[in-house]
């Protein structure tokens, strides 16, 4: 595998992950770290997510997701809806972590005509920016309110359009 290649696999192994934690992320309240067996676990370098290594682990999801299709079978638009995971997220050069529990979100996405995606999420969600993003990352930041992001293309590129309702900086809390 090139440099390039490897570089690429990375950041959509990234994106992946970081889709992963705003599709899935109704996360409300601090509550004590589960037992459970973790449904994902990803270690994002420092720079990414927070200006330190950042852990994050997900457990328990319990969404309904649904797509929706035009008459030629193309999906159009994805709804996801319920409790997302409970997520704890470490900051691993100090140890110190915050666990949140799911509260829930509504999401709706957009395939749009270029091939780009909005997503409207409402309730609680956690999103990760990365530096390529619009606006620039590092930042990881729970949203309570409503969210307007667009994915640009299979890089993962995010565009935030808008938000509104309350926001807290995670990576300031595990700082």
């Amino acid at each position: 595998m090139s440099v390039t290649q490897g570089r690429k696999a990375t950041r959509l192994a990234l994106w992946a992950a970081a889709l992963a934690v705003a599709l899935a992320l109704a996360v409300g309240a601090p509550v004590p770290a589960s037992a459970a067996e973790p449904d994902f676990s990803i270690d994002l370098p420092a720079g990414v997510a927070c200006a330190f290594d950042l852990g994050v682990v997900g457990t328990g999801d319990k969404r309904i997701m649904r797509e929706f299709t035009d008459q030629n079978g193309n999906v159009v638009r994805l709804l996801s809806a319920g409790k997302g995971f409970t997520l704890t997220f470490t900051n691993v050069d100090t140890d110190e972590s915050l666990t949140l529990q799911s509260n829930g979100s509504v999401e709706r996405t957009t395939v749009n005509s270029d091939g780009t995606r909005t997503v409207v999420s409402t309730g609680h969600n956690v999103l990760i920016l990365f530096p390529t993003d619009i606006p620039a990352g590092p930042s990881t930041a729970l949203y309570v309110g409503q969210i307007v992001y667009t994915v640009v293309d299979a890089s993962g590129v995010f565009t935030l359009q808008s938000t509104s309702g309350r926001t807290t900086d995670l990576c300031a809390l595990l700082a």
